[in-house]
């Protein structure tokens, strides 16, 4: 039976641990384990479909990003359905266990060198993080009581658990490649799909040992019977798996951006109906809720430029040796983003403690309005780079590139964390799960687009620096016109808050 009470939402007493209740800790280092396996496969992937099934050619890349795009989409779309099973059938807990099993499954299949079974490999991951994403954020929530200060800060740290597992991995998979089986990177990728199977199966574990501590908190719901239901939900997944490919392989990005489309609109009338029946106060959060999830999908698109356009850029146009001759990993630029996260995000959530104190902290969406302005500021760069740094062998410095990293990793600071906790608080209380699927959905539509404009970028034979400017230009633009917008907006937005912050 779950313990959380359905008219107030209050959350047990828990021990707490350097501010914070304890449970945050466990969930902390099981989101870690679970990104290590992500962004461990995440780094290779655009990489090793353009050198394994397009024998390295430049004509590839935009496939590879397409791919790359559809992917993500479906990683996050379908945190739906998860949010939906774990709200009314599975309960967070049991959901949170199968998804890892699922994903640790497709991970080691990524091994298998066939392109239909590396597509086979990644609709099961997408089948397993469905179950396993929205729902141990969920949890996060859920540890705080309605009204908790800290709650804001809390995800801003468990955020920081996310990206030291995002900075691992690259790092630890790209030497398990080359050192262990002694071929170069481009050529052997199965040691590092391996490793993040293992991950994925520590991350498994620490939930299965660590779970204790929640003391009931996401448990089936009462009248659910959990064999009967849990073996239903297998059955589905097992049936999810092979419409995911077809998804993937057949329909293609473009097909995809209008499936997407229509999911949303059918979980926005969902959640606008739910609110209806709690009354207008509700109805004005979701409503608040909504746009900013249309703002979300705008940040995303080019924010996840980085595992596709970037990576390509990376490769091809930036000058990666640096002094004493020694050649910067392509794939090692995907640290940079999660191990600035680790950094900045002690210092941006106190930040954000030194103005609440003083009544000065930003709204939720003027931090979304300063989001999508710091995304814009990294498109900036690159269009000075690409205009004014390119040197005599037609690449750009090293520098540049990073800062640009640095610079939306600030953005998703202002923003991704801060979604995460304001769908706890705004959602109605009964689809909190399937309103958390709604944000990743959001993140969804906004990464399936950034494949296809990754794609555009790359063009039918690579990536030029011509492109890469036109690109980026427009990316500049678009991202600054919405931010501007945005902060113009928020005291609309606020007021259907209702004191929400």
């Amino acid at each position: 039976m779950n313990t959380t009470t359905p008219s107030t939402g209050a959350a047990p007493a828990f021990p707490q641990m350097l501010g914070h209740p304890r449970p945050l800790w466990m969930l902390f280092m099981t989101e870690f384990w679970e990104r290590f396996a992500f962004y461990g496969m995440r780094w290779a992937l655009t990489l090793y479909i353009v050198a394994q099934f397009f024998d390295g050619s430049a004509a590839g890349q935009g496939y590879a990003s397409r791919t790359y795009g559809a992917f993500l989409a479906l990683v996050y779309a379908t945190a739906i359905f998860g949010g939906y099973v774990a709200d009314r059938v599975l309960g967070y807990q049991r959901s949170i266990l199968l998804g890892a099993a699922i994903s640790a499954v497709g991970y080691c299949m990524l091994a298998l060198p066939q392109q239909p079974a590396f597509l086979l490999g990644l609709a099961t991951i997408i089948v397993g993080n469905g179950l396993f994403k929205p729902n141990i954020s969920t949890l996060v929530g859920k540890l705080y009581a309605p009204g908790d200060a800290r709650r804001d800060r809390g995800f801003t740290l468990f955020y920081m658990g996310i990206n030291a597992g995002g900075f691992v991995a690259p790092l630890l998979t790209g030497w398990l490649a080359s050192a262990v089986t002694g071929t170069p990177l481009v050529q052997n990728y199965r040691i590092v799909f391996v490793a993040t199977g293992a991950g994925m199966l520590i991350s498994l574990l620490w939930f299965w040992f660590g779970r204790r501590e929640l003391a009931g908190i996401g448990r089936r719901p009462a009248g659910r019977h959990g064999g009967a239901m849990l073996a239903g939900v297998i059955a589905g997944a097992a049936l999810a798996v092979p419409v995911v490919y077809l998804l993937m392989a057949e329909v293609g990005a473009a097909a995809l951006a209008w499936v997407l489309g229509l999911l949303f609109a059918g979980l926005a009338l969902m959640l606008l109906l739910e609110a209806l029946r709690e009354g207008g106060v509700q109805r004005d959060k979701v409503i608040a809720m909504l746009l900013l999830f249309a703002f979300n999908v705008l940040f995303w698109m080019f924010f996840e430029q980085a595992g596709s356009s970037f990576n390509f850029l990376a490769q091809n146009i930036v000058d990666r040796r640096l002094p004493g001759g020694w050649l910067f990993p392509t794939g090692w630029f995907q640290s940079v983003n999660p191990g600035a996260i680790v950094l900045l995000a002690p210092l941006v959530a106190a930040a954000w403690g030194w103005l609440a104190a003083r009544g000065r902290e930003p709204s939720i969406p003027r931090k979304f309005g300063l989001g999508l302005l710091f995304n814009a500021l990294a498109f900036l760069l690159l269009m000075v780079a690409l205009g004014t740094l390119v040197g005599g062998n037609g690449q750009i410095p090293f520098w540049p590139l990073v800062l640009v990293y640095v610079l939306q990793t600030l953005g998703e600071l202002c923003l991704s964390p801060i979604g995460l906790s304001m769908v706890t608080k705004l959602a109605p209380l009964r689809y909190v799960g399937l309103a958390m699927g709604g944000w990743f959905l959001s993140t969804a539509i906004g990464n399936n687009l950034s494949g296809i404009f990754a794609g555009h970028v790359s063009g039918a034979g690579g990536m030029t620096v011509a492109s890469a400017l036109a690109g980026f230009t427009f990316s500049f633009w678009l991202l600054s016109g919405a931010g501007v917008l945005l902060l113009l907006v928020a005291p609309r937005i606020n007021r259907l808050m209702h004191g929400v912050r």
